[in-house]
């Protein structure tokens, strides 16, 4: 076997690199990569310069992979190390490009490094793509590497490597089998049922109904309506959109049945709009934005809507995206998630260590005082 890095994903075979998924998370399947690319969100003018490394056989079949940028920013990644950054230029030191796995502005969780489950060197693949990751930072004198929002089974491995483990947190839905939305309103307390209840009632009063749409369902006159409202929650904070129209329509034609689509109407007029992706078992909530204030709309929208359709395609988990304490009290309950990172210089790596730890003892508190605020009756989450 071998490995070496790849400047674009579509020097891969999409059937080769689908084949590597262990299960059916829509941001992992090449379609996806390659929408991020194709579209120009993730390139180097954005920040992601694609250097994935792949690991084949001596004869060229593709055995695994580890998806890989280099970045020259730290935008879109959802793990914040711009205080590492700022320690490294004070220091008169180079903190970019570095190496990052991830998937380009998803802070979603999964398998990272890639390796084919049906081989019974899958884990010797595993080490030798981390091995080639560390040595391309070490040749090139790249400051780090960072592996962001893995998959649970990964964390020893990482750490085998020498990563350091960050934990972080966030708020996810768990269906138990719930028959409808009443059924999961059930489980909470008396005052969240009703906070809930009233919550929904104010959107129907204002004469909002919504309508969900699978990317199959989408045309060109959807997404001249669903972009303004996209990007406006964007603008609004002082900064373009991560994706474009090309990618969502992209996907449209090439996962349709994983890009899902809430859309809330007043008077045939679309005024608020949730764009998710969805696998087997999860739905994955990423972007929102509405037109105008309605009172709970941003509820209705991002949470409520996703929640029931859940319920409906029995659907395990929502993840609603990162940070937001107001999920709690709709039925979130906080989550960890972790990254890796790996830093070339010694003396950084220790500090960072260290740091680390103060602040995965708070993440610890934080989790365990989030808990008691769950809506549920008895502490259920």
């Amino acid at each position: 076997m071998h490995t070496r890095v790849i400047e674009s994903i579509a020097e891969i075979d999409p059937d080769e690199w689908n084949h590597l998924l262990t299960d059916s998370n829509p941001t992992l399947r090449h379609e996806f990569f390659a929408a991020m690319e194709q579209s120009g969100c993730a390139i180097a003018d954005t920040g992601w310069l694609p250097r994935h490394l792949v690991c084949e056989t001596g004869s060229g079949t593709l055995v695994g992979a580890l998806p890989l940028y280099l970045k020259n920013n730290s935008y879109g990644e959802f793990v914040f190390d711009f205080s590492w950054a700022n320690a490294y230029h004070q220091a008169g030191l180079s903190y970019y490009p570095k190496l990052v796995s991830a998937v380009p502005f998803t802070p979603a969780s999964g398998m990272r490094v890639l390796a084919a489950n049906d081989r019974d060197d899958a884990d010797a693949i595993r080490h030798a793509l981390l091995d080639a990751a560390t040595r391309i930072a070490v040749d090139a004198g790249i400051s780090s590497l960072h592996v962001l929002f893995p998959d649970t089974s990964e964390l020893p491995l990482l750490r085998e490597h020498n990563l350091l483990l960050r934990k972080d947190c966030q708020y996810h839905w768990r269906n138990r089998d719930y028959a409808d939305f009443d059924e999961f309103l059930a489980t909470f307390t008396s005052a969240k049922r009703k906070k809930t209840r009233r919550e929904r009632r104010r959107v129907r009063e204002a004469g909002i109904e919504f309508q969900t749409y699978t990317g199959g369902a989408l045309d060109e006159s959807h997404w001249e309506q669903i972009m303004p409202l996209y990007a406006d929650t964007f603008l609004s904070r002082g900064r373009a959109p991560y994706l474009n129209r090309e990618f969502f329509k992209s996907l449209c034609k090439s996962m349709p049945e994983n890009l899902v689509v809430f859309m809330g109407y007043l008077d045939e007029r679309l005024i608020a709009v949730a764009i998710c992706y969805r696998s087997d078992t999860t739905l994955y909530g990423r972007y929102w934005g509405a037109e105008g204030f309605v009172d709970s709309l941003h509820f209705e929208t991002c949470y409520y809507q996703g929640i029931e359709y859940c319920i409906k395609e029995g659907l395990q988990v929502f993840e609603p995206g990162t940070q937001g304490e107001h999920k709690i009290s709709r039925g979130f309950s906080p989550t960890e998630t972790w990254s890796g990172h790996w830093l070339s210089r010694p003396e950084f790596a220790q500090a960072i260590e260290q740091y680390l730890k103060h602040e995965r003892q708070h993440i610890d508190r934080y989790i365990e005082a989030a808990r008691e605020r769950v809506p549920y009756r008895d502490g259920l989450d």
